[in-house]
């Protein structure tokens, strides 16, 4: 079988985040801040705005900063309902993981968990320098709650959106001699390069992205032409597919958790509840054994990406959420205080 080679595009998004197609917060917010960064010598999409009047800019700059990090196969641009609307009174980061969006896709990379987590970090300490709230979306949630928990005093809280990743007693080796082979031949299987690139051929096709879309949506109005092409184009740069055979050997990281034990800073989970991906209702459960008691939950009725799927729901949640991180901040003074 001969497959056709990997499409070099016409014009390969521009690192600095000027591509053949412009991202779709720009598009809402002209004035978005698009400043190069690198990490690891390998250039990252990043953008940054905030509060356009002086007062809210003010009181924007006193309280934490927001970082949003996609999942899977996503970008900056799946936050596009999210942005214009925390902006309005918080400064607001959004970037594209290494591999995935305008970001570099470098081969040589060891993809996973841990590089994207020193790649949060590296960006809050380098371009943001302040505490930051972390939100992440799917296995962006993995990387933000990893980092929340390395940053110490320098996470200023975590949301988590359908986060991905195992907790210690779901990472347990199958049992008995059929269990394992049927894993061992799924596995070996999976790593053959040939079935891997008629998988990545498939799953970039239009078509493909929109049946994907729509079965983890539950309201598939916003599952949008436009959505389909911030996920499809990114797969033409070149490199593409190399990031996404090491999917199939990304390394098993901490458990969410050791994550969960070493996390200083609150924590707000948004569940789409209806999300067939990861049996939300049933992780849900495993996230309440684990999750630290101070937890603020929000249950939606929405699929895998509740952000992009009800975003007003989402903005109106995390709005409210944030609002009273900055008036504990505010009350904080007055704790250490003379009695």
């Amino acid at each position: 079988m001969t497959m056709a080679p990997e499409r070099v595009p016409d014009q390969v998004h521009d690192l600095a985040g000027d591509g053949h197609h412009e991202d779709l917060v720009s598009l809402r917010l002209p004035d978005v801040r698009r400043d190069p960064w690198s990490h690891l010598g390998h250039a990252v999409h990043c953008l940054c705005c905030g509060p356009r009047d002086s007062e809210l800019a003010g009181a924007a700059a006193q309280n934490p900063a927001v970082l949003l990090v996609h999942g899977f196969g996503a970008s900056t641009d799946h936050w596009r309902h999210n942005v214009p609307v925390l902006a309005r009174t918080h400064e607001v980061h959004a970037l594209d993981l290494l591999g995935f969006g305008r970001s570099a896709k470098p081969a040589g990379l060891t993809y996973g968990g841990a590089l994207w987590r020193d790649q949060l970090i590296a960006y809050i300490r380098e371009r943001i320098g302040r505490p930051t709230v972390i939100v992440g979306n799917s296995l962006g949630g993995f990387a933000a709650l990893a980092a929340g928990a390395a940053l110490g005093d320098d996470c200023a809280g975590v949301v988590l959106l359908n986060a991905a990743g195992p907790f210690s007693d779901e990472q347990r080796q199958p049992e008995g001699w059929g269990a394992i082979a049927r894993k061992t031949i799924g596995m070996a299987l999976l790593r053959s390069a040939l079935l891997q690139r008629v998988l990545f051929e498939n799953m970039r096709r239009p078509a493909t992205i929109r049946r994907t879309l729509n079965q983890v949506y539950l309201d598939p109005t916003n599952v949008d032409d436009e959505l389909v092409e911030a996920i499809r184009v990114p797969s033409c740069d070149p490199g593409a597919f190399g990031v996404f055979r090491t999917v199939f050997d990304i390394p098993k990281g901490q458990p969410l958790d050791a994550f969960f034990s070493q996390l200083q800073a609150p924590l707000l989970l948004l569940w789409g509840i209806r999300d067939p991906w990861i049996n939300a209702a049933g992780r849900r459960a495993s996230f309440q054994r684990h999750a630290p008691a101070a937890t603020t939950e929000v249950v939606l009725e929405a699929g895998h990406c509740p952000h992009d799927e009800v975003p007003e729901q989402v903005n109106r949640a995390m709005l409210d959420w944030l609002q009273g991180l900055s008036l504990e901040r505010t009350a904080a003074p007055h704790l250490d205080g003379p009695s």
